[in-house]
């Protein structure tokens, strides 16, 4: 197995996507909190009006406009009834409302000149057309949770109705929102409002992170000659962040046997699986370590045996991350960055995060550049890629070496630097990566 001739970065990048696809369909609940963050796979339409009915949007007492001069002169009405949201109105002398609805409306008194006190939210009684609000009349004020005390009132036409009528948000059968927009607060209240249960949304992927060394040691624990295994945590909050569900198995050692088995408890059989998943598991694999041309680099040993399938080890022209490398192990896809903590960063941004993105149903997304804010060399032939830190005059690379695992604490973005430009100048324009935040 030898790699072939390098490679770009949109070269690699293509090559990532082109093993994943969109996660199969679910039905999933407004009121799951698990909904939020998911992709709708399908456009989602009003399965009734949004308001549903018409409705005070004011504290105030519902009118006849009929009733009103149209000049402006006030006049006094009585009050005949009570209105408030989620009961029926009652008729003023009767001590609650009426069990029945039906019941209730009919029991309005039917003058033909009145008003009724009505609370915002409250449905709009048969025949009334409009809202005068509560401090435009001689009531000047209601007292909360006080009874209807005001057997008149005194008011006058305004220049707006204040009802907030059937529909006027939301149609039925209007759209609610697009395939590919992510499920957030807003999305889930319209939905609710507009008739829904469910939105058809794409299964959350489910991404297991690893690190290959053996002198990777767990979180907290010391050896001589052992380092801490940073790269599985490093990769399993990326993707995490993402909008994924992580399996993070952790270091594995530089033995062929040791990652075969790890991978192997990964992809196995799922059988009778109801989700649409075809394995037990994951629907992608990234690891760390053990792409370059060491003697200890177990990830191009077990590429060259005919477990894995789809193997492409590749050289990307960029820095850090030259050595690359994908797979498919038991049909599921494999992406394998650099072990170097910065080179698997920047690789797990540039390569494994549009693969989760692709397998959540996002569309891709645009490009975007970003101005220099200061200057810095960059190396000739190769695309640079640089930790930066957003600011309102443009980006500065992020701590004092880009090449140091601190420099990602600031981080917010990295920025690609084209292969012909060895000095990056203030106010020069360079596609821009946003980092995901923290979830």
């Amino acid at each position: 197995m030898k790699a072939g001739a390098p490679r770009s970065i949109a070269e690699h990048a293509t090559a990532v996507l082109a093993r994943v696809g969109p996660l199969p369909v679910v039905e999933q609940r407004l009121d799951d909190p698990g909904v939020v963050g998911l992709v709708l796979a399908e456009d989602v339409v009003a399965a009734a009006p949004v308001p549903p009915f018409d409705h005070a949007a004011m504290d105030g007492y519902a009118v006849r406009s009929a009733d009103l001069p149209d000049d402006g002169t006030a006049v006094t009405l009585p009050v005949l009834a009570d209105a408030r949201p989620g009961t029926p109105p009652t008729a003023v002398g009767r001590k609650s409302a009426a069990p029945d609805p039906d019941e209730a409306a009919d029991s309005l008194p039917t003058a033909s000149r009145g008003a009724v006190r009505i609370m915002t939210g409250a449905p709009l009684p048969p025949g009334y057309d409009a809202i005068v609000p509560v401090e435009r009349t001689s009531t000047g004020r209601f007292v909360a949770g006080g009874p209807t005390a005001e057997r008149t009132v005194t008011l006058a036409r305004q220049h707006r109705d204040h009802v907030r009528r059937t529909g006027t948000d939301l149609a039925a059968g209007a759209p609610v929102a697009r395939a590919g927009t992510a499920v957030g607060p807003g999305l889930v209240a319209t939905a609710a409002a507009a008739g829904l249960v469910t939105v058809p949304v794409r299964r959350r992927p489910r991404v297991a992170v690893l690190s290959t060394g053996s002198e990777l040691a767990p979180l907290g624990t010391t050896a001589p000659g052992t380092i801490a295994d940073s790269n599985s945590l490093m990769l399993a909050a990326l993707v995490r962040a993402a909008g994924a569900e992580v399996v993070r198995v952790g270091a594995v050692p530089d033995h062929v046997d040791a990652l075969r088995t790890a991978l192997d408890d990964l992809t196995g059989p799922a059988p009778g699986a109801a989700d649409g998943r075809q394995h037990a598991g994951v629907d992608l694999i990234v690891s760390s370590g053990g792409v370059s041309a060491g003697a200890s680099d177990v990830v191009r040993e077990l590429l060259a045996r005919p477990d894995a399938t789809d193997v492409d080890v590749a050289t990307v022209a960029q820095r850090p991350g030259k050595p690359q490398a994908l797979a498919t192990w038991r049909g599921v896809p494999w992406v394998a960055v650099p072990g170097n903590p910065v080179s698997a960063f920047v690789s797990a941004a540039l390569y494994a995060l549009p693969a989760v993105r692709r397998l959540a149903g996002h569309p891709d997304a645009p490009p975007r550049t970003a101005r220099a804010a200061a200057s810095w060399t960059s190396p000739a032939g190769t695309q640079q890629v640089v930790p930066v830190v957003t600011r309102p005059d443009g980006v500065t690379p992020a701590g004092s070496d880009g090449h140091h695992l601190s420099a990602l604490v600031d981080a917010d973005a990295l920025v690609i630097v084209p292969a012909q430009l060895e000095r990056v100048s203030p106010a020069d324009d360079l596609p821009l990566l946003p980092l995901p935040e923290a979830r």
